[in-house]
């Protein structure tokens, strides 16, 4: 099993410059990816961004250019700078870690961390 423990996160004005951690731990060998995901009230969960062992990355068309996603891999963390922050940008973020097991691509969920972004 994979323990993830997010942190940051909560009212924000709009424009501002949060920092979201998640830090993982236990059966963490074979990780494929780490990111973050969102989910907003009534809305579904999406990809926010994503960051492979190989390094690249990938980003919802919405926050491209406003967040950054990076990964200590030394640590087991990934971190995902938010800048410019927009009201709409309010949700639950989720941190996702994707595992490659043999055949298997089991992946794993933190508790969810609270972003408002206030206008």
């Amino acid at each position: 099993q994979v323990q993830l423990v997010e942190s940051g996160g909560g009212l924000v004005q709009a424009g501002g410059s949060p920092r979201l951690s998640c830090a993982a731990s236990g059966s963490i060998g074979s990780i494929n990816a780490m990111g973050w995901y969102r989910q907003a009230p009534g809305q579904q969960r999406e990809l926010v961004a994503r960051i492979f062992s190989s390094g690249n990355t990938n980003y919802a068309d919405s926050v491209k250019g406003r967040f950054t996603i990076s990964r200590d891999n030394a640590k087991n963390t990934v971190n995902l700078q938010m800048d410019s922050l927009k009201p709409e940008d309010t949700a639950v973020y989720y941190c996702n870690v994707l595992r490659r097991v043999g055949p298997y691509w089991p992946d794993y969920w933190g508790q969810g961390t609270q972003v408002t972004v206030s206008s």
